[in-house]
């Protein structure tokens, strides 16, 4: 391999690696916020433990990231010191957490696209990635279990419980595009080898949440009006907020240690 081909790809392996760790941190900042909100006891612990299995696969990510970039920037340098213009998360990662519909909505929406991602990238060239994947599917795998089962309670419970899952559905479905934009430098990655194709990763996540939708009583949103930028550093206003509540402490503290 070249010098100017493994360069390539050495940033091409960063940028994945930080989105990767950037929709894990939002992700799992947001269900830590249902700690001690939740509405039962049980769905509290449940929810605060999905959030800490995100953060931790963040940590994988971050470390890999500032590996390859060689810069000696750690996770917490990554997830404390950027501001929102330099997170590469995907949108519907950041948005308010909503009712709790609307969680485990966009819970279920995200999982069944991520659960057969890290299927597919555990079989990277990248014993790194292939090796963080290979931790985070397991995870994924409940996760996807959890919100689906709770897709089915809230679609084909209550008048209201329906309503409430529905509308939630219909917020959420224009932010799903964006899961399947292949970056830029992805291209080499998955021509090499290190990284699936999202775009086939679609009609699996189709298949599942049509799936799930049906035995909820729940109707497809049609395709209108997505969304997307956070892979470019175009967010919303809610991950300028949500930061400035997580990195407060960093920030005013650098270099602590505990």
């Amino acid at each position: 391999m070249t010098t100017t081909l493994a360069s390539t790809m050495q940033a091409a392996i960063f940028e994945l690696s930080l989105a990767l760790g950037d929709d894990a941190l939002v992700l799992g900042h947001r269900l830590t916020e249902w700690s001690s909100r939740a509405p039962m006891l049980e769905e509290d612990i449940a929810l605060s433990n999905l959030g800490l299995d995100l953060i931790g696969q963040a940590r994988l990510f971050y470390t890999y990231a500032g590996e390859v970039e060689g810069k000696g920037r750690r996770e917490d340098d990554l997830a404390y010191f950027r501001d929102a213009a330099a997170y590469r998360n995907l949108l519907i990662v950041e948005l308010e957490i909503g009712d709790f519909a609307h969680t485990i909505a966009r819970q279920f929406l995200y999982a069944a696209f991520v659960h057969p991602y890290f299927q597919a990238l555990a079989k990277s060239g990248d014993a790194r990635l292939a090796e963080i994947a290979a931790k985070a599917v397991k995870e994924m795998a409940y996760h996807l279990r959890h919100a689906s089962e709770w897709m089915i309670r809230l679609g084909d419970g209550t008048a209201e419980s329906k309503r409430r899952v529905t509308s939630a559905l219909d917020d959420l479905w224009g932010y799903t595009d964006e899961m399947f934009e292949v970056m830029p430098g992805e291209r080499a990655l998955i021509a090499a080898g290190n990284a699936p194709d999202r775009t086939a990763i679609k009609p699996k996540w189709a298949a599942t949440v049509d799936a799930v939708l049906r035995e909820a009583t729940l109707t497809r949103p049609a395709d209108r009006g997505m969304q997307s930028g956070g892979r470019q550093g175009r967010h919303t206003e809610a991950l300028d907020h949500m930061l400035a509540e997580m990195q407060v402490l960093a920030r005013q503290h650098p270099g602590a240690t505990w």
